[in-house]
């Protein structure tokens, strides 16, 4: 491999939310890796499906380590652990780590797990559509949201002080969960936390490089304006 080449490569997509959650830690630490544009059907993919046959991206694979990393989660850990970049993600308190990673599943299992129900039931034909999966996933939705109201309405970020593997896993969650089951009118404390995440530098590059692909979001006319907005 040249040595000008990053040897961490991305496969994702900019449009794909849990891609989401890795390209902000990646941007919020500064860590140098080539992105690999993966279209259509990710199981289709060779390369991709042949590191991790499960076939879900986002994937890394490291050439230096000859490692391929799957799961959002875990590939921010493994950048922490071996490329540690500007800003720590998971901090160094045992207690303070716990909490990190409590908030990131948080956020993964009953913010964007329910969304992706609705974004994934819409596409659906009419005859295959699940009405009581869908009230199942918003009804998950509006607990989180309550939640989080009462959590944020006493903090900056979801862990402590400093932005962390938390809040990468809250942005994405957070910015399609708004288009599909908003939040922002009926809880302002969690609406100024969006506000702050999706403020980040690293947040807004990533929403900016999927401003091409949101007419491909079943749910495209619910976005805000703002986001689509070249001047975003």
């Amino acid at each position: 491999m040249p040595t000008n080449e990053p040897a961490l490569t991305l496969y994702s997509h900019p449009l794909a939310s849990y891609c989401w959650k890795v390209l902000v830690a990646l941007y919020e630490t500064g860590t140098p890796f080539r992105s690999a544009l993966i279209e259509g059907m990710p199981k289709a993919h060779p390369t991709l499906s042949g590191f991790w046959p499960i076939g879900k991206m986002p994937l890394l694979h490291d050439a230096a380590r000859d490692k391929a990393v799957p799961e959002t989660t875990i590939i921010i850990e493994y950048l922490q652990q071996y490329y540690p970049g500007s800003v720590r993600l998971i901090p160094e308190q045992p207690a303070l780590q716990l909490d990190v990673r409590l908030w990131d599943r948080f956020f993964d299992l009953y913010v964007h797990t329910p969304m992706q129900k609705l974004v994934t039931d819409r596409m659906r034909p009419d005859d295959r559509k699940d009405p009581a999966g869908v009230d199942e996933a918003r009804a998950t939705l509006d607990t989180a949201y309550a939640m989080l109201e009462k959590r944020m309405a006493a903090q900056t970020w979801a862990v402590g002080d400093d932005f962390t593997l938390a809040d990468c896993s809250a942005m994405p969650a957070l910015f399609y969960a708004e288009a599909v089951h908003p939040f922002s009118e009926t809880h302002p404390a969690l609406a100024r936390y969006f506000d702050r995440l999706t403020g980040r530098p690293s947040a807004r590059r990533t929403i900016r490089e999927a401003q091409p692909f949101f007419h491909w979001f079943p749910f495209h006319e619910a976005l805000n304006p703002r986001f689509t907005s070249p001047d975003f």
